[in-house]
């Protein structure tokens, strides 16, 4: 039985990282399309949230029923209740991935700002490598890593107002520009919230390392 547990919970790891590279993948190809114009690989990120979705479910329901039929010892809950978490935090990451795509669907025919869409592309970039690396950490279980992908945020957080405040400029100086620049602040403002999220997923590799609940990039206080 044991060992039937141990396939099981590999099995749910797997999946896990699997989830991680499809939300990764959104994340990329939603920037790509806003930056590239692309409304066709746009409508693709959009058709393929189902499959991130679909993830997320299955994930929860195998760690239910893990839980209730194993009832594994604390080490093994720990990474089920992390998988649990963190997938829910990987699903949010795809649905603003969704969002990116449908703004730019939007944007297009729309006036546009070159300065302020190199801008995005530079913190979409940025954001793409926290994703990358805090996967990464996942699966090494490396805390240290992840507690620094952590503060890293500061700089999408400023990279964020920066746009937001070109934006604001902008509508004010060309009102023609005021539907596309509308957008650019959304799409920084769903690439802020992937940050955020990055920053969950960094809490939930610590408790899955230390046992221990943190709260990130708030004067690292615990929580437990």
């Amino acid at each position: 039985m044991r060992e039937i547990f141990g396939s099981e919970l590999q099995e749910l790891h797997t999946r896990f990282s699997e989830m991680g590279m499809m939300v990764n993948e959104a994340i990329y190809n939603a920037v790509k399309a806003f930056v590239d114009h692309d409304r066709e690989l746009a409508q693709k990120v959009i058709n393929n949230d189902n499959q991130i979705n679909a993830r997320e479910v299955d994930l929860e329901q195998r760690s239910f029923e893990m839980i209730a039929l194993q009832q594994p010892v604390t080490s093994d809950l720990r990474m089920i209740v992390t998988i649990m978490k963190a997938s829910s935090d990987l699903e949010r990451m795809g649905d603003h991935a969704v969002s990116i795509a449908r703004s730019t669907i939007r944007v297009k025919g729309n006036p546009r700002v070159p300065e302020i869409e190199a801008d995005i592309a530079k913190m979409a970039r940025f954001v793409e490598k926290m994703v990358t690396a805090i996967l990464d950490a996942y699966v090494k279980t490396d805390a240290k890593k992840a507690k620094k992908i952590a503060g890293q945020d500061k700089k999408v957080n400023q990279a964020f107002q920066d746009i937001y405040t070109d934006c604001i400029k902008q509508m004010q100086q060309s009102p023609e520009t005021v539907i596309g620049s509308s957008d650019y602040m959304m799409v920084a403002s769903y690439l802020e919230r992937i940050g955020d999220y990055v920053t969950n997923l960094s809490e939930w590799i610590i408790y899955l390392k230390t046992n221990k609940i943190v709260e990130l990039n708030n004067n690292d206080n615990e929580r437990m």
